[in-house]
């Protein structure tokens, strides 16, 4: 005749205390991760709200800018601009290694001389070209007009850095206008020009032989929503797992004896 025994009580060894200690400290730990991922969706969320309000403002003309420039970098960032002047083409400078829609390419950018009183020069991102593959440093046609111009666009920082070995290959990188990266206050310096401490993003259609199909502004919320998914389901398989073979399979379920 068989019969069912219920275990005489809960194990107190030292092993099923450390494991469970250790599952305890993992869920915790998993569970505040997913937690803090979910904070910065909430940030990311309220910096792509405080961005797309700044784009909807009106476009800052040139005094007006150099009004707003008095401001920290980080409250004028992606405000539409409307400005007036004329291009400083000897200037002109190729960030090389851009892409656009995954083509290779260059990010061609020129000086803007505001029209006013003031002297003062923006740095214009004015759009891509594609690389000449043949040859490096055969550089596509870019109209750029000698007289008065205007320039719609939206402000930035500097331009996005790639990563550069320093060599001594180049002794005089200064002399080319392909750059790899641009350092604004050296550039400023080695121009002498007023140059104001943020660019512009030249923003409407094609034209003058470039291309300006910027990415679009993303927060990256969606990533930490991502991240927050992936600890959560951490923290519940773990629970799982510890339930499972540390409870369940011990104590819930009743044990067996052979038939005497």
């Amino acid at each position: 005749m068989s019969k069912s025994t219920r275990p005489a009580g809960w194990p107190v060894g030292a092993r099923f205390w450390v494991i469970t200690l250790a599952a305890v400290l993992g869920i915790a730990a998993t569970a505040a991760l997913g937690c803090w991922q979910l904070d910065r969706a909430a940030q990311k969320q309220a910096l792509g709200a405080a961005i797309e309000a700044r784009g909807q403002q009106a476009p800052l003309s040139g005094p007006a800018l150099l009004q707003a420039l008095q401001a920290p970098a980080a409250d004028l960032v992606h405000r539409p601009v409307a400005l007036q002047g004329r291009w400083l083409a000897d200037h002109t400078l190729y960030l090389d290694n851009r892409q656009m829609n995954g083509r290779p390419g260059f990010f061609v950018l020129t000086p803007l001389a505001l029209d006013g009183p003031a002297p003062a020069v923006v740095l214009v991102q004015r759009g891509w070209v594609p690389r000449n593959f043949q040859d490096r440093t055969a550089l596509a046609p870019v109209d750029t007009p000698q007289g008065p111009v205007a320039v719609t666009g939206r402000l930035a920082l500097s331009p996005a850095r790639l990563y550069e070995m320093a060599t001594g290959a180049d002794p005089v990188p200064e002399a080319s206008p392909i750059r790899q990266n641009l350092d604004m206050a050296r550039f400023r310096a080695q121009s002498g020009l007023p140059l104001l401490p943020m660019s512009v993003v030249q923003t409407g259609a094609d034209s003058e032989g470039l291309q300006r199909d910027w990415p679009r502004i993303d927060a990256g919320v969606d990533k930490h929503y991502g991240y927050a998914f992936q600890w959560f389901g951490i923290s519940v398989l773990m629970a799982v797992l510890y339930v499972w073979f540390q409870l369940f399979r011990r104590f819930i379920r009743p044990r067996q004896q052979p038939t005497a």
